[in-house]
């Protein structure tokens, strides 16, 4: 592994949040191009650890792997603090697979008025405003956080399940996010060592961001 590649997963084992990339090159002195090409090569040489490396947009952490979720439950005993209803997984499956999306075609999806789902998933920092859309009014663009990645226990986007076409799901009936495949308990690296789990699987109790 390059000294970049090593001091960067340094960087975000200590850390308890992800990180910019900006940050990174701040700290690390280097160039956006050589601090892209030691992500990769970090990313390829934790594939067969205990860790992974978690990258949503221009953020980046250091995580569990989801399938060793049910160890680091047991030897933590994260804290839990409320349920996500069935309204909030709805919700935040269309977020996941149309963002960024409004909230008026989040209503139109569902059928019923989502305000106060949205901002219940707003509080538990599992989607926030991306943008602005062009129509009137300039609504509100709703995108997923990193956050939502560890939920899930996704290392990006990108691995989100989908068909076997390729296509996406149809609007009136967006994916359940219950029926995936567990995949929580990921924790970012520092926090582990700190005995803090931060993150509970779908269809499970689920803690609130300050857990």
């Amino acid at each position: 592994m390059s000294h970049l590649a090593a001091a960067i997963e340094a960087i975000l084992f200590t850390s308890n949040r992800p990180l910019k990339v900006r940050e990174l090159q701040h700290v690390t002195d280097a160039d956006r191009p050589a601090l892209e090409g030691a992500l990769d090569e970090l990313r390829e040489t934790l594939i067969h650890r205990g860790l992974m490396l978690q990258r949503h947009q221009d953020q980046v952490q250091l995580v569990t792997r989801p399938e060793l979720a049910a160890y680091v439950r047991r030897a933590l005993h994260p804290e839990v603090t409320g349920r996500l209803s069935t309204a909030a997984y709805e919700t935040l499956a269309i977020v996941a697979y149309q963002q960024p999306v409004t909230r008026s075609k989040i209503e139109e999806v569902r059928g019923v008025n989502s305000d106060g789902v949205i901002s219940n998933l707003e509080l538990r920092d599992l989607v926030k405003e991306v943008g602005r859309g062009t129509g009137p009014g300039q609504p509100r663009l709703y995108g997923t956080t990193i956050r939502f990645l560890q939920l899930l226990g996704l290392s990006s986007l990108d691995d989100l399940p989908f068909p076997e076409t390729q296509e996406l799901p149809e609007p009136a009936e967006p994916p359940d996010l219950r029926d995936l495949p567990e995949s929580a308990g990921q924790v970012p690296a520092a926090v582990a060592t700190d005995s803090a789990a931060t993150a509970a699987g779908p269809g499970e109790e689920i803690p609130s961001p300050s857990a």
